[in-house]
């Protein structure tokens, strides 16, 4: 039994498909499925039920998955301490965060953690903010920038670092959706909406129809705000987004706010894998973004 081939057990736990893991963790279907095998006979008891439909795990399955979850965590924890220098503590932290958050958020968060520890390098990657905890999850990288999910899983920690407002927006200039909007009773059907494909504000906003009985007309879904906005801006339909990408958009003069009821804000954090702060590297982050800890 070894430390990659729980690896692999316990994202097939959460994933329960062998094509997923396999991908996310860079390795061909059928070698994972020998690992696995590998492991059962280690074991002497079956892991998983398979079909054509599904992957589950066995109650075998569920008595390994705390206790390979604890070897590995032990596991990171012994080679961070034996490869921590005596006097600094140097390495690298991976930092996933969206372009917004690179310069709205991050800025802040590492200038004291910069000069307390000089030799810390970040190796930060931005993208869409709604990939962050699979990104997390996936051990692509060490700590995120992040709405706070619902439900959060189980094995992320999150500390909350501010309240994001959202806001329905439109092109600055009047076309027939924005005078449809208008309207004491708009007809919804005629205003095309642009939403985020998946994350925290598309969960909003499908709450937000629901709850107003609304049938979006969804002209397109998009990966990342930035995007969103500038669609906006070029007149496509209208969108949510956090203000906080808003006020830093470079076209925020070519889009408005619209007079919607408004949206429920959500919580942005920074966020990581529990075991992951057994890492000192990202141990002294986190004591410098939640000093209670």
């Amino acid at each position: 039994m070894n430390i990659k081939t729980l690896t692999l057990f316990l994202h097939l736990c959460e994933s329960k498909n062998f094509s997923q893991t396999a991908s996310t963790l860079h390795i061909s279907p059928s070698a994972l499925s020998r690992q696995i095998q590998k492991l059962e006979q280690d074991i002497g008891h079956s892991l998983f039920i398979r079909d054509n439909r599904r992957v589950a795990l066995t109650p075998t399955g569920h008595q390994l998955r705390p206790t390979a979850q604890r070897m590995i965590e032990e596991w990171h924890g012994f080679q961070q301490s034996i490869n921590r220098h005596e006097a600094e503590l140097q390495g690298e932290i991976r930092l996933f965060c969206s372009v917004t958050a690179s310069y709205s958020h991050l800025p802040e968060l590492l200038d004291a953690f910069r000069q307390k520890y000089p030799f810390i390098e970040f190796n930060i990657l931005t993208g869409d903010p709604a990939l962050a905890i699979s990104k997390v999850l996936n051990d692509e990288v060490d700590i995120a920038i992040s709405a706070m999910p619902d439900p959060l899983p189980s094995r992320v920690e999150f500390c909350t670092i501010s309240e994001l407002p959202l806001s329905f927006i439109g092109p600055s200039e009047l076309n027939d959706f924005v005078e449809e909007l208008q309207k004491s009773q708009p007809d919804w059907s005629q205003i095309p909406f642009i939403l985020p494909q998946t994350g925290t504000a598309r969960t909003r906003a499908n709450e937000w129809f629901k709850k107003m009985g609304i049938k979006p007309n969804i002209y397109a879904q998009v990966s990342g705000n930035e995007a969103l906005v500038s669609m906006v801006a070029l007149g496509c339909g209208i969108g949510l987004v956090p203000d906080v990408v808003l006020n830093n958009s470079p076209v925020r003069d070519k889009v408005q706010r619209l007079p919607i009821t408004p949206i429920k804000p959500f919580k942005l954090g920074v966020c990581c894998q529990r075991s992951q702060l057994n890492n000192p590297l990202v141990n002294a982050l986190w004591q410098i973004i939640h000093p209670q800890t």
